[in-house]
């Protein structure tokens, strides 16, 4: 037997309310087990999984091989650190393809917040998966909706519901619709052009804020023309779909920008923006936690608006950590330019990690400051 409470979050954040496993996990694979007991190997698929409860447990019930996606960078690298603790030796991690899903008998997922997302995942599982799929995506009932049952619905040909146990509940989803799956799967990312910015977004499912510019970021991109103006590079953190690195592109004609986001639907959004908006050759993207690929003292600009949610827990240690690395890459006399909601009163904590911090511009929800590397 495994003990799923000896999981980690490391390297995400860690602390009180932030947990690795939680009563949704363990609901499905309790519900899971006779689908996991009868699968052969490679037949199993695990899909957004935190930080890897579902993928070693469903090797407790007998799964071998196991093919593994994780939207986000710090929930595959949990994954492999507690499998490797734990002697856990059957999880591959995969891309957001085919490759994952191709022929598997049964997919374990928890469900995501967003109908987007489950929208697209549920398009590649209906389109590649095994005829006699069954999927098993459970979550806590006070994040699920009727609307979650519509979608599956649209996809597979039967779905049904678990009794709920400890405010979660589990949805089960089989006969795939193979070529709805398909038809639909060919329409990510969608695109939204908005004229008033002279960009096109493009968003994969679950992406902050999908085709749409949030009022934070929009508030942001109102200020920078007085960014640093004759630098020659910048960087988009925690770029989301990339609207400001393909912003400050198009404004920019000489300046080259990385975008870099630790989710990997982000990462590809923010890729099909900058194409989009034929500003590629100059917007490179990456998957990665923070600025880990960005040397120390290297970067004069870094623009960001920090998430404030650890799944769907209130956090500011992502916004600290981003914060931290901003600090060590910048050079001296780089600007971390940062849009953030007034009520979490962020520049303090920006003056004390990052450098002297100005306000550039203030509404009724946000700020926005300029913090100065020494």
């Amino acid at each position: 037997m495994v003990d799923l409470s000896a999981l980690r979050r490391h390297p995400d954040v860690e602390g009180t309310g932030l947990l690795a496993v939680d009563a949704a996990d363990r609901l499905i694979l309790d519900e899971a087990d006779p689908f996991l007991r009868d699968a052969p190997a490679g037949a199993v698929s695990v899909i957004d999984d935190a930080y890897g409860a579902l993928a070693i447990g469903a090797t407790a019930a007998g799964a071998t091989d196991l093919r593994v996606h994780q939207d986000l960078i710090t929930g595959e690298r949990a994954l492999a650190a507690n499998a490797e603790r734990l002697n856990v030796t059957e999880c591959r991690s995969l891309p957001f393809d085919s490759t994952t899903v191709t022929d598997s008998r049964v997919v374990l997922m928890r469900l995501p917040r967003s109908l987007d997302r489950l929208a697209e995942i549920a398009a590649l599982v209906a389109a590649h998966a095994d005829p006699d799929v069954v999927v098993v995506a459970g979550g806590r009932i006070k994040h699920m909706s009727v609307a979650m049952n519509d979608v599956l619905g649209g996809l597979f040909g039967r779905v049904d519901v678990s009794l709920a146990r400890q405010k979660s509940r589990v949805l089960f989803a089989r006969e795939p619709r193979p070529s709805i799956g398909a038809e639909q799967l060919a329409g990510w990312p969608r695109m939204q052009r908005h004229d008033d910015l002279d960009l096109t977004i493009a968003a994969h499912g679950g992406v902050f804020a999908g085709t749409r510019v949030d009022i934070g970021t929009r508030f942001l991109l109102s200020v920078l023309d007085g960014a640093l103006p004759d630098t020659t590079s910048a960087v988009d953190l925690a770029c989301g779909t990339g609207v400001v690195a393909s912003r400050l592109a198009l404004s920019r004609p000489g300046l080259s920008v990385l975008a870099v986001d630790r989710s990997a639907a982000a990462a590809a959004s923010a890729r099909a923006t900058a194409a989009a908006n034929d500003v590629a050759d100059r917007v490179h993207v990456e998957r990665a936690d923070a600025l880990e690929s960005v040397a120390d003292a290297s970067r004069e600009l870094v623009l960001l608006n920090p998430p404030f949610h650890s799944d769907a827990t209130l956090s500011t240690g992502i916004a600290h950590h981003l914060f931290r690395d901003t600090a060590r890459v910048l050079a001296p006399g780089g600007e971390l330019w940062c849009v953030w909601n007034s009520h979490l009163r962020y520049r303090g904590a920006l003056t004390a990690i990052v450098g002297p911090t100005r306000e550039i511009a203030r509404n009724r929800k946000f700020t926005v400051t300029a913090s100065r590397r020494t």
